[in-house]
C-alpha cells in the first residue's frame, strides 16, 4: 500500500532540518570560536646554581699565654702555638708550667686548658666533637642552639672514661693513668667508665672514675678540697734534696712550687723536692674540678755542714820504734 502523499512530502524537510541542526556546531566551530592564544615563546634555559662549598669543621686555638705548642699527629714536631689555629684530627696541643688555652669549635663549644695539660683532636663534624684528655684539667662549655644538636665528648687517655654533654659546663681532670675526676657546673653530663656503665651527673655533682671501673655515685661537690702533707722533720736540712708526700681527694690537681705532680687513683703523692743553699719555700696546692683549692707551704733551710779539713798525722815514736825492731836512746 503506497504511503500518503502528505508523509512522502515531510520527509525531505525532516532530512534537511538533521543536516542543519548537525551542521551546526561545526559552523560555530569554524567560524565563531576565537582562535586560541599564542604559546608563549620557550624560555631560555637557566644557568645552573652555584654549588655551596661547605667549610671543613674544625676547632681553633683561639687564645693563649704562656708555653703553649702543638704537634700534628703522634709523630709530628712540637711546634709553638698560633692565635687562631685551626685543630684536625690527631693535632695534640699541650700547655707548660703556669700557661692556659682556649680551643673553640664555632659557637658550639668552647674548651679551657689549664697548665700543665694534653689534649688530643679525635673527630670533629657539625653534631660531634670528640677530644682526648691526656692528663691535666680541662673545663668545656657546650651551647645548645635552636635547630642545631651538637654533642661534646672528652674522653680520657689510658683510662675508661667519658664525658658527654650537649648543653651544660663541667671540668675534667686525668692524672695521666685514667683516674679521672668530672664536676659539673651547668646542664647533665653522662660519664661513662669500664663495660659502658654511666652515671648522670648533674650540676653541682662530682663523679671519679678509677681504671677499669664503674663511676662513683655521682655527690655533691665540696666547697673545700682535702689535702695531708708529710713535711720533713725540723726547719733544717742538711741534704740538697727532701723527700715530700701528702694525699688529697682522688682526681685532684696537685702541685707544687707551680709544677704539677702526679697521684695515684687513691690521691696519694710523694716527690722530691731539690733545695739551694739558704732558705727555700715549698708550695702545695690542690685543686678540685669544682674549683675549690687548698694550699700549704714550709720553709726549709739548706745548711750543709763545712768539709773536714785534713788532719796532722800523729806518730809514736815508741811504738813505731817498737814495730821496726829499734831501740830508744
Amino acid at each position: 500500500m503506497a504511503a500518503p502523499p502528505s508523509r512522502r512530502r515531510q520527509a525531505p524537510f525532516l532530512a534537511g532540518l538533521v543536516l542543519i541542526l548537525a551542521a551546526l556546531p561545526v559552523g560555530w566551530f569554524v567560524f565563531l570560536r576565537e582562535p586560541p592564544a599564542p604559546l608563549p615563546p620557550p624560555e631560555p634555559p637557566r644557568a645552573a646554581a652555584p654549588v655551596e662549598v661547605k667549610k671543613a669543621v674544625e676547632l681553633v686555638l683561639s687564645s693563649f699565654e704562656g708555653t703553649v705548642e702543638v704537634k700534628h699527629g703522634e709523630s709530628g714536631a712540637w711546634e709553638p702555638a698560633r692565635k687562631d689555629m685551626p685543630l684536625r684530627p690527631t693535632d695534640v696541643v699541650r700547655t707548660g708550667r703556669g700557661s692556659w688555652a682556649v680551643v673553640l669549635n664555632g659557637e658550639s663549644v668552647e674548651l679551657r686548658m689549664e697548665a700543665d695539660t694534653e689534649i688530643s683532636v679525635e673527630e670533629i663534624s657539625n653534631e660531634l666533637s670528640k677530644v682526648m684528655l691526656g692528663s691535666g684539667l680541662a673545663t668545656a662549655t657546650v651551647r645548645g642552639r635552636p635547630n642545631v644538636r651538637h654533642t661534646f665528648i672528652l674522653k680520657a687517655k689510658n683510662g675508661d672514661a667519658e664525658a658527654s654533654t650537649s648543653q651544660g659546663t663541667f671540668t675534667m681532670s686525668n692524672n695521666g693513668k685514667g683516674t679521672v675526676s668530672v664536676g659539673t657546673r651547668e646542664g647533665d653530663v653522662k660519664l661513662t667508665g669500664k663495660e659502658g656503665r654511666f652515671v648522670i651527673v648533674r650540676a653541682g655533682q662530682q663523679s671519679i672514675v678509677r681504671p677499669g671501673k664503674a663511676p662513683t655515685e655521682p655527690a655533691p661537690i665540696p666547697s673545700s678540697v682535702f689535702l695531708k702533707m708529710q713535711w720533713p722533720k725540723g726547719r733544717t736540712q742538711r741534704t740538697q734534696e727532701v723527700a715530700i708526700s701528702g694525699s688529697t681527694v682522688p682526681g685532684s690537681r696537685v702541685t707544687v712550687n707551680g709544677a704539677s705532680v702526679l697521684t695515684d687513683e687513691e690521691g696519694n703523692f710523694k716527690l722530691g723536692v731539690p733545695l739551694e743553699k739558704g732558705k727555700n719555700t715549698v708550695h702545695v696546692s690542690a685543686v678540685g674540678v669544682g674549683g675549690a683549692r687548698q694550699e700549704e707551704q714550709r720553709e726549709l733551710v739548706l745548711d750543709t755542714p763545712p768539709p773536714k779539713k785534713p788532719g796532722t798525722l800523729k806518730v809514736d815514736t815508741n811504738v813505731f820504734q817498737e814495730r821496726v825492731g829499734g831501740t830508744s836512746p
